[in-house]
């Protein structure tokens, strides 16, 4: 069994005086100031996390760069795997997070108005490089939908994707992006859903196992994590290799080393 992997994630945007600024809310809004990404990257890779995801919130919407001076400042602090995010929309992008410090690259709305991304990025740095991060939404109008899931009522409903920060729906069935995102070429895939993004009721299961079922791709499940339970049910029914985290982390709610204490107890295994 490969060993599963715990993953704060800091999502930053510019505050008052162009300060960079961790936030978390619930379902993308209502966003509270979490501290400073550095110095929480450096608090995360002293409490045993195995990986580190920076996400560039607001870059899309925003239509500007990546924060490449406080991606650099971070990646400094960390000596574990740093995933980056936001903002990344041209190969030249990709390559110029790489150099400021990240070792991987997680594309999300480029990579939807325009696949070929994942495969020309995944071609030039390597698939191990490109995590395709896929935000979606429960959609009720199952008509529409390529992949039915049955949810923990047992309704049916299908996912759809959403981009720029969860602003805009796209009509795409997540399962079939997230096949098709292995075709092309991404190294892994980052699964949020919407629906349970920062209300930590735990991670909307139904998503993440169908997708952990569709593809061969090692899953990050995102979005919802509450407790220590929540996170051993996103690796043992959502089928996830990694479970991301960031409001309990943050927050000092549940300590990575304790977390992973519980989780070895259950059979669950972790770097400790």
């Amino acid at each position: 069994m490969l060993t599963k992997r715990i993953i704060p994630c800091l999502d930053v945007k510019y505050g008052d005086g162009n300060r960079a600024l961790v936030v978390k809310g619930v379902e993308f809004v209502s966003l509270r100031d979490a501290g400073d990404p550095v110095e929480l990257a450096k608090r995360y890779d002293q409490e045993g996390a195995d990986e580190l995801i920076f996400l560039d919130i607001t870059a899309s919407h925003e239509k500007r760069k990546t924060m490449l001076d406080i991606v650099k400042d971070t990646a400094d602090q960390v000596f574990i795997p740093f995933c980056v995010g936001g903002g990344v929309r041209t190969l030249n992008d990709v390559i110029q997070t790489l150099r400021f410090g990240a070792d991987k690259i997680a594309v999300n709305t480029a990579a939807v108005e325009n696949p070929q991304f994942i495969k020309s990025t995944a071609e030039a740095v390597g698939s191990q490089c490109i995590v395709l991060a896929i935000d979606c939404k429960r959609n009720a109008d199952v008509e529409k939908g390529e992949h039915i899931v049955h949810l923990e009522d047992g309704t049916p409903a299908w996912y759809e994707v959403v981009t720029y920060g969860g602003r805009t729906p796209t009509g795409i069935d997540a399962i079939e992006w997230a096949i098709k995102g292995e075709q092309l070429g991404a190294g892994e895939i980052m699964l949020t859903s919407m629906n349970r993004d920062g209300t930590k009721d735990g991670y909307d299961i139904p998503i993440t196992k169908a997708i952990s079922e569709a593809i061969d791709l090692p899953i990050i499940a995102s979005g919802g994590a509450g407790t220590a339970a929540h996170i051993y049910e996103g690796f043992v029914d959502g089928k996830a290799d990694a479970c991301l985290a960031a409001s309990i982390f943050h927050f000092r709610e549940i300590p990575i080393a304790s977390l992973k204490r519980y989780l070895q107890e259950r059979g669950i295994q972790v770097r400790m």
